[in-house]
C-alpha cells in the first residue's frame, strides 16, 4: 500500500471509529447514508527529509535477534474532506464530528493534523445532497526496514499502525 493510501485509510478508521461513515474518495458514485458520509482523499503531498538519506539509524529486533537498519520518510499532507448529506443539519453535524475526532487523539501516531478548514455548506446538484468541503493540513510520519540479505528497503508504513 503506497504512503498516500496508508494516511488516507488511517482518517477513514479514525472516522469510522467516531461513528462516522467514511469512503475513499473516487470509490465510485457518491452513495446513500442515513446520516452525513465523508469522503476523504489526500490533496497534496510533499517529502520532507526525515534525516540524512532516510537513515534513522540501527535497532535490535528481539524476535529474529538481529540489528535492523531503519529509515525514515516525512511527509506534508492536505487532505481533502467532503462531507455529504441528505439535509444542511446532518451536513454540518457531520463535519463537526469529523473535525474533532481528527483533533481527538484517534490517529495513528505518525500522523499529525492541526489546521482545519471549511467552506460553508452548498448544495451538491449532481449527488442530490448537502455539501461540506475541508481540508486539514499535517504531517506523515513513516519508517522501513532494510532486508539483512540485500539491503534492500522494505515498504514504509505509517508510525503507530498495527501491521500483522
Amino acid at each position: 500500500m503506497t504512503e498516500l493510501n496508508q494516511v488516507t485509510a488511517a482518517v477513514i478508521r479514525t472516522l469510522e471509529s467516531a461513528g462516522l461513515a467514511a469512503v475513499a474518495a473516487y470509490d465510485g458514485p457518491a452513495k446513500r447514508y442515513p446520516g452525513a458520509v465523508i469522503a476523504v482523499d489526500v490533496a497534496e503531498a510533499v517529502e520532507k527529509p526525515a534525516a540524512f538519506d532516510r537513515y534513522l539509524g540501527q535497532v535490535w529486533d528481539p524476535v529474529t535477534g538481529t540489528v535492523e537498519e531503519r529509515y525514515g520518510r516525512t511527509l506534508e499532507v492536505a487532505l481533502s474532506l467532503e462531507v455529504r448529506a441528505p439535509t444542511a443539519a446532518e451536513c454540518l453535524a457531520g463535519c463537526e464530528r469529523a473535525a474533532d475526532a481528527l483533533l481527538s487523539g484517534g490517529l495513528p501516531a505518525g500522523l499529525r493534523l492541526g489546521q482545519q478548514s471549511w467552506e460553508a455548506v452548498s448544495w451538491d446538484k449532481t449527488n442530490q445532497m448537502f455539501l461540506r468541503k475541508g481540508r486539514a493540513l499535517g504531517r506523515a510520519f513513516f519508517t522501513a526496514t532494510a532486508e539483512e540479505d540485500s539491503g534492500l528497503m522494505l515498504h514504509f508504513i505509517l508510525k503507530g499502525v498495527v501491521t500483522t
